[in-house]
């Protein structure tokens, strides 16, 4: 049978196979048992192959009320990690039959426009970094199915939540910087009100103050490299004893740190430790390479999508944050003076 130049409907199927269209929609939807006869099924079968049709999967999820589409919002898509986020969320997504949306909020925080005309007769559910949770308002992202990614379990807007073990994290920055020997630190924290800095912040503190005769200084920047110089060149040249040891809200910010650090005419790591957060492919570029926390963005995409079917499906999502790992590279020694 000749196929045609245009895309075969199922009237082309039903007129092949010499049934009506309901018959075609009987059978190619798995529903004819009782209803048309298995030499009709067949019929209908081989007059869809030999046409290549193939149905229309837009259409009927609108008849049925969902899209199988799920609206990822994230941050401005600043670092691969987000990047890496999406295509693990995605991966899940296919094994399911759901497409994802990216949808990066500007500036990294606050509102942005509406992508859809109506975001809620678009989307079957939402995930949402906390970095970029007030773009949720103006999508009415929050009155959708909703699982938050790196967010407040206690204060979540979502109906889950999953992250990453960011304390375990700072722990293991802590209790390796410790261990050197390292007893003044600053802290380099990103300038983001976000729950997820908030924990960084608190749990650095918590261990530092586990040890007597620890100092801890903070100095805020926006993440980004000239920021992340600005703000360590001015906290480094402070009066007062130097830190040192500098631990960063992640590896941009350590980036702009050793700029700052060699703009003062110190070294890393001789002069002072740099720390980060996140492992990007930015961390092994510069010299001397960074010890840092990785971060496996692939598996926190695919642990949010897995979380969003869950709810859509009415069950529990697993619990548990994803671990993290101290990777130790050129970046840390003891230091130099005590």
């Amino acid at each position: 049978m000749a196929r045609s130049s245009t895309r075969p409907t199922s009237r082309d199927v039903a007129h092949a196979a010499g049934v009506s269209q309901a018959a075609v929609s009987l059978v190619l939807g798995d529903k004819w048992r009782g209803r048309v006869s298995e030499t009709t099924a067949e019929r209908v079968r081989e007059a869809a192959r030999d046409l290549g049709y193939r149905p229309n999967l837009a259409a009927r999820n609108l008849r049925l009320g969902h899209t199988r589409t799920v609206l990822l919002v994230v941050p401005a898509l600043t670092t691969e990690f987000f990047a890496g986020v999406y295509t693990g969320a995605a991966r899940v997504a296919a094994d399911h039959g759901f497409g994802v949306v990216l949808y990066p909020s500007p500036e990294g925080i606050g509102p942005a426009r509406d992508p859809f005309a109506s975001s809620q007769a678009a989307l079957d559910g939402v995930i949402a970094s906390s970095m970029a949770a007030d773009a949720l308002t103006a999508i009415r992202g929050d009155q959708l199915p909703l699982v938050m990614l790196d967010s407040d379990p206690s204060g979540s807007l979502g109906a889950a939540t999953v992250n990453l073990d960011i304390a375990d994290g700072i722990r293991q920055v802590a209790t390796h910087l410790l261990d050197l020997g390292h007893r003044r630190f600053l802290h380099l924290a990103a300038d983001i009100p976000s729950w997820t800095f908030d924990v960084r912040a608190r749990e650095l503190a918590a261990q530092l103050d586990t040890v007597p005769g620890t100092t801890l200084r903070t100095a805020h920047a926006p993440i980004s490299i000239d920021g992340a110089l600005t703000a360590a060149e001015a906290a480094l040249a402070a009066p007062g004893p130097r830190p040192t040891a500098l631990v960063c809200d992640d590896d941009k910010l350590a980036a702009g740190a050793y700029k700052a650090v060699r703009r003062l005419g110190l070294r890393v790591p001789d002069d002072i430790s740099v720390t980060g957060l996140d492992d990007l492919a930015l961390a092994t570029a510069i010299d001397p390479e960074l010890t840092t926390v990785r971060l496996d963005a692939e598996l926190f995409g695919e642990r949010g999508m897995e979380a969003l079917l869950a709810v859509l499906e009415g069950r529990t999502p697993p619990a548990g944050d994803i671990p993290v790992d101290l990777v130790v590279r050129g970046s840390t020694a003891p230091p130099s003076t005590p």
